[in-house]
C-alpha cells in the first residue's frame, strides 16, 4: 500500500510542511509579490487576507470594498482589495489573487497572548481550492497540485 506522500506525489503535488502554533493552527510561509510572509491557513476563511498594516510591505494597491469581515469573535470590519497580486507557495504560483484587506490586530493579540508569533496574514479557501490542497494534519504538511505546463 503506498503512503500518502508517495500517492499524492504520483498524482503531480508538492509537499510543504506546516508548523503548529500553541494556538493549534497551521502555519505556512508564502510569497506574496515576491515577498516572503508568515499565513495562518483557515479552511474557514473564505478569501485569502493580509492586515492592512501590511499594505506597503507586500506592494499592494487597494481599493475599496464592500465586503465587510468577521471571525474570531470580530465582526463588520471595514475592508480593502487588493487585485491582481501574485502568490507562491514553494514552486506553486497563481498570478490572479484578490485579496481581502482588514485589521487584523485582534487575530495577532489571540496569538501572542498563547506565546505564538503575529502573523501577516490568512491563506483562505480560495487559495486551497484553487491549488487542489490536501491537508495531512497528523504529519502537518500540507500538499498542493503542481500546475499543468
Amino acid at each position: 500500500m503506498k503512503t500518502l506522500k508517495k500517492f499524492l506525489k504520483d498524482k503531480n503535488y508538492i509537499r510543504i510542511p506546516l508548523v503548529l502554533t500553541a494556538t493549534d493552527h497551521f502555519e505556512i510561509n508564502a510569497e506574496i509579490n515576491s515577498v516572503e510572509g508568515r499565513f495562518i491557513i483557515d479552511t474557514g476563511a473564505s478569501n485569502t487576507c493580509i492586515g492592512m498594516d501590511r499594505i506597503d510591505h507586500f506592494k499592494l494597491i487597494s481599493e475599496e470594498s464592500a465586503i465587510k469581515a468577521a471571525g474570531a469573535g470580530a465582526t463588520n470590519m471595514e475592508t480593502l482589495v487588493s487585485k491582481r497580486n501574485t502568490i507562491e507557495l514553494k514552486s506553486w504560483k497563481y498570478k490572479k489573487l484578490e485579496i481581502v484587506l482588514f485589521d487584523l490586530k485582534h487575530v495577532n493579540e489571540a496569538l501572542t497572548a498563547h506565546d505564538a508569533e503575529p502573523v501577516d496574514g490568512i491563506i483562505g479557501a480560495d487559495i486551497l481550492k484553487k491549488s487542489k490542497a490536501i491537508i495531512d494534519y497528523n504529519k502537518k504538511y500540507i500538499y498542493i497540485k503542481k500546475k499543468k505546463r
